[in-house]
């Protein structure tokens, strides 16, 4: 690879930063306001935060432990769990990609519903599914010209978003009330009276939501200039990220009632400036949302190809899929990838709440993926596979693998049995990709453990099938 195309640390940062500040952070203020008060939103935050910056350590740990392993998310997982588990890892994690990809254009349609409400409502009328296609597609062209090219393209809008966010907090600053927020503090007398623990468990998907990106830079190590850097950007997105998220999750409270903070329609950070300043503000925070969100997008549309392109190289997915085009974009892993978000888009028509549905299901699916990367890092740690010149680093790493296992598992329980058996119907139709790529290598199809893993899956998938079609579970 040319050194052209290398990234250096400020724009591997940027991929982090870019991945993580999306549509989440503009969504905060109502989720938590319907879910929790201040203290609750702390704890929550307090629980999320440590748990995320354990899987971020432990991606770092691994990016020095194991350099000479590439796009790290999937192969992690097949390196310490095998074949089977690492294609469920890297299919899963580019399956949860494209939902949140079709979450954003889902949020840009009903962002432009509040001054259009006529044309795209809530962001899955005829109108806004046409602007949605048009948008993908243009996105889908312009990467076609080449990953260095759309990655200084996320530099220049990762700038250029935090610029809103900035302002609110400002004005939040300005406005604090501390009366308001100690009224808010343990929850609002006029809300659903509910257990602190409930109201931690329902804050705790959209946590997963908003730190979903924070392994971008893992993603794209093959084009570090210095491996080194890979972890570095890492923390440092994920540091800078945290600090921003609790400071929009808390600072409402401060300046309005929490029962208004929980009815405020989305993007609610632009509902909350709105209240504060008047309706220039709502103005503003929505081009902050189109900005931020087509960044984004932007960002995930990369490591939605890149980890197909990786998963073929490695022989995890049909070798169509690492195919690249003379710019060295992986083209057929970003021609599926954009047709399948299409057809998300398409079916939102007939959806009732695309919006927190989508949401939610690609919180879901990337805990799978950050299971395994997180057992992976416990694994290397015990063995002490690369830690020959770092012995004492050992027992430190462990640790925090182990914390992030736990708060990985915590994150399902949190999630409920609704959201796991969706997985699993998702995750089941993908074995035929797995099955396609192993018959291409005339390879063993599964190992007696990878076959109980096979039979865990269909018999979850075919529980969440009979759950649709019962209607026991709805989207």
């Amino acid at each position: 690879m040319q050194s052209a195309q290398k990234m250096s640390l400020p724009m591997l940062t940027a991929m982090v930063v870019g991945s993580m500040v999306g549509a989440g952070i503009f969504n905060l203020p109502s989720r938590f306001g319907a879910a929790t008060g201040p203290f609750g939103a702390l704890i929550a935050w307090g629980i999320a935060g440590t748990g995320m910056y354990m899987l971020a350590r432990v991606f770092q740990a691994l990016a020095e432990k194991k350099p000479d392993i590439d796009s790290g998310v999937f192969a992690y997982a097949k390196a310490g769990f095998g074949d089977y588990p690492g294609f469920l890892s890297a299919f899963g994690y580019w399956l949860g990609s494209c939902l949140g990809n079709v979450f954003y254009w889902v949020l840009i349609g009903s962002t432009l519903g509040r001054f259009f409400p006529d044309l795209f409502g809530d962001g899955s009328t005829i109108v806004a599914i046409i602007v949605s296609l048009v948008g993908i597609w243009a996105f889908h062209f312009m990467i076609l010209r080449g990953v260095e090219q759309a990655a200084f393209v996320n530099l220049v809008v990762t700038i250029a978003k935090i610029v809103p966010l900035v302002v609110a907090l400002i004005a939040m600053v300005v406005v604090f009330n501390w009366d308001q927020f100690s009224t808010n503090f343990f929850g609002a007398a006029d809300m659903p009276e509910k257990s602190l623990l409930q109201q931690v468990r329902d804050t705790m998907l959209i946590t997963v939501f908003v730190f979903l990106g924070i392994e971008g830079a893992s993603v794209y190590s093959r084009y570090a200039t210095k491996r080194s850097d890979v972890g570095r950007a890492t923390i440092l997105g994920f540091v800078g990220v945290t600090g921003l998220m609790v400071a929009i999750t808390l600072l409402p409270y401060a300046a309005l009632p929490q029962s208004t903070i929980a009815g405020l329609t989305q993007p609610s950070l632009a509902s909350v400036l709105e209240e504060i300043v008047g309706h220039w503000g709502a103005v503003f925070i929505s081009i902050g949302v189109l900005v931020s969100v087509l960044g984004a997008y932007l960002a995930w549309s990369l490591i939605c190809a890149e980890v197909l392109f990786a998963a073929a190289k490695s022989q995890d997915m049909p070798r169509i899929f690492a195919a690249e085009n003379g710019r060295k974009v992986p083209a057929n892993a970003l021609w599926l990838t954009n047709v399948v978000v299409s057809l998300f888009i398409i079916s939102t028509y007939w959806s009732a709440d695309a919006f927190n549905f989508m949401l939610d299901m690609t919180s879901v699916t990337a805990l799978l993926p950050y299971l395994l990367v997180a057992g992976y890092g416990v694994l290397i740690a015990r063995r002490g596979e690369g830690y020959e010149t770092t012995p004492k680093e050992r027992l430190r790493d462990q640790i925090f693998a182990w914390i992030a296992v736990l708060y990985t598992l915590f994150m399902f329980a949190a999630a409920g049995i609704k959201y796991v058996v969706l997985l699993a119907v998702l995750l089941a139709p993908g074995t035929i990709l797995y099955v396609w790529a192993r018959r291409e290598q005339k390879a063993r199809l599964f190992n007696p453990r990878e076959l109980v893993i096979f039979a865990v899956t269909i018999v979850a998938a075919l529980v969440g099938v009979y759950g649709l079609l019962s209607g026991r579970i709805t989207p």
